[in-house]
């Protein structure tokens, strides 16, 4: 299946709309714009297994580009818009995009990166041009709106951050089937999407579920609905406005949508909901209870990463029987391991490990995959959890003191990193501490060149330092002073000492 399908058999069906704006892309427009885009591609020399990177807002234009390359066999990776230029050089060099299209809002980012994107052969821009960029649309308009004669899939291809402070780009490879080609439809199976279904994606479009979500959508004929930035009433409002039927959220939205007043709630008619989906984070009991007492038992919650080595599920009755589990493999097995590598008894927490579920690779990092592999050729995410006597997996750790905060992954030697080159800082952690709204927030503990200069002033400059070298989502929200950090005399730092203080200390 693919979107020229559904242009060809119904081609004024709405493919998707922005939510705010209600701009509207039909399926014939979609599909005439992919064609064009696929054409250019080709022309400027890309073959398949060639990168591109698309440095994007939720743009009306995002799938269109999305959709040239899933058709050109490219491996296409959407960056944050909300990186620092320094973050967007490394993973358009590290991936090895050919072609790099952004748009006139990020220019603040993307006019500090002339001359430091070597491998960038053209440089593309929407909404106007700045030096150095191609109008997009032109070079568009200039192509036929045929498909290419050699049609085939392409994928995405995504960077999570490294505990290393570099971010990772996980490549799988790609399909060997023709375009097009019939495959599971793993939402119209375990959550009754089809052509008749209506999507509404709240988050943005550069991270891997919402992306491969709507890109799945799109793929089967259903429409798709766009919300351009999350906010909890909007939201609400569009699931009326557009009748939705299907949804995914990331728990932090959920606690927002409970932080409404109960006749702002009340006030939407959410009757078409059928499935509201849920993953990216631990998700409170109690947030989770009063989501389905307030929209039923339509809630589903999976477990799995942009490594697609493996898909744990579980609907609201399974959680209800089992709180806190994040369901049962699907398309795996799942293996808790203790440090050795030897599997643990039932209820005994370990790494948990998939076997089954697909393979995938760190691009250009061999180091990296090789240690997120068993022995056994099983793989894992580094997280840490237990398997009850019912087969339901339960997270009970994260990746080594990955921070998850309103549902994005967060590695702390980024941040370690920039402010250990302060001047005034000698030694410094950063890790993350409970927060209502987002579930965690980044806090640095930093051991300063002198206790005399540990000011509030001295907290707020280092703040702005790390906000002036990395996006500020991964960046401290406040500091805090020691004389010393814990660290062994071979140098470890026994960082899960600190974490766990201020834990405690709010009850958690």
């Amino acid at each position: 299946m693919h979107p020229g399908l559904f242009a060809a058999q119904t081609p004024d069906r709405i493919a998707y709309v922005m939510a705010e704006t209600g701009f509207a892309v039909t399926f014939s427009e979609l599909e005439k714009r992919a064609n064009q885009g696929a054409q250019l591609f080709r022309e400027l020399g890309l073959e398949r297994g060639d990168h591109i990177a698309i440095l994007l807002e939720n743009h009306p234009r995002f799938f269109q580009i999305a959709w040239a390359a899933q058709r050109s066999g490219l491996y296409y990776t959407a960056i944050s818009w909300r990186l620092q230029p320094d973050e967007v050089e490394y993973i358009v060099n590290n991936c090895g995009a050919k072609v790099f299209i952004t748009s006139l809002p990020r220019r603040d980012v993307v006019e500090r990166l002339e001359g430091r994107m070597p491998g960038v052969a053209h440089a593309y821009m929407l909404d106007g041009v700045i030096d150095g960029f191609t109008s997009w649309e032109e070079a568009l308009a200039a192509m036929p709106d045929t498909p290419i004669a050699d049609q085939a899939e392409g994928a995405s291809m995504l960077y999570s951050s490294g505990t290393t402070g570099y971010p990772k780009g996980v490549k799988k490879a790609l399909p060997q089937m023709p375009y097009g080609a019939d495959t599971p439809n793993l939402a119209g199976l375990l959550w009754g999407m089809t052509q008749d279904s209506i999507y509404l994606s709240p988050a943005p479009l550069y991270h891997s579920a919402p992306l491969n979500f709507t890109m799945g959508a799109l793929r089967n004929g259903t429409q798709v609905v766009v919300m351009e930035h999350f906010d909890a009433e909007s939201a609400l409002r569009f699931i009326e406005q557009y009748g939705v039927t299907h949804s995914q959220w990331v728990p932090t939205m959920f606690v927002r949508f409970m932080k409404l007043d109960p006749a702002v709630r009340t006030r939407y008619d959410l009757s078409t909901l059928k499935c509201a989906i849920h993953a990216a984070a631990p998700c409170p009991i109690p947030v989770k209870e009063e989501m389905i007492r307030w929209w039923g038992p339509i809630i589903f919650e999976y477990y799995a990463g942009t490594e697609a080595n493996g898909f744990v599920h579980c609907n609201s009755h399974e959680w209800m029987a089992h709180k806190g589990t994040v369901g049962r493999p699907i398309n795996c097995q799942v293996h808790i391991c203790d440090d050795n590598g030897e599997e643990v008894p039932v209820g005994e927490s370990g790494t948990i490990y998939f076997a089954g579920g697909g393979e995938f690779e760190y691009y250009n990092d061999p180091e990296k995959t090789a240690s997120s592999r068993h022995p056994k050729g099983w793989s894992t995410l580094g997280d840490v959890g237990y398997m009850d006597r019912d087969g339901y997996l339960y997270l009970t750790d994260r990746k080594h003191f990955m921070i998850i905060s309103g549902g994005v992954n967060i590695y702390p030697q980024e941040a370690e990193n920039v402010l250990i080159s302060h001047p005034m800082v000698v030694d410094v952690a950063v890790f993350g501490v409970p927060n209502e709204d987002f579930g965690e927030e980044v806090k640095a503990v930093v051991q300063p060149r002198d206790m005399a200069e540990a000011t509030p002033q001295l907290a707020m400059a280092l703040v702005d330092y790390c906000r002036e070298r990395l996006s500020h989502v991964k960046c401290p929200r406040t500091v805090d002073f020691r004389a010393e950090l814990p660290r062994h005399p071979t140098g470890k730092l026994y960082k899960r000492l600190l974490r766990d203080e201020y834990w405690k200390a709010a009850g958690k």
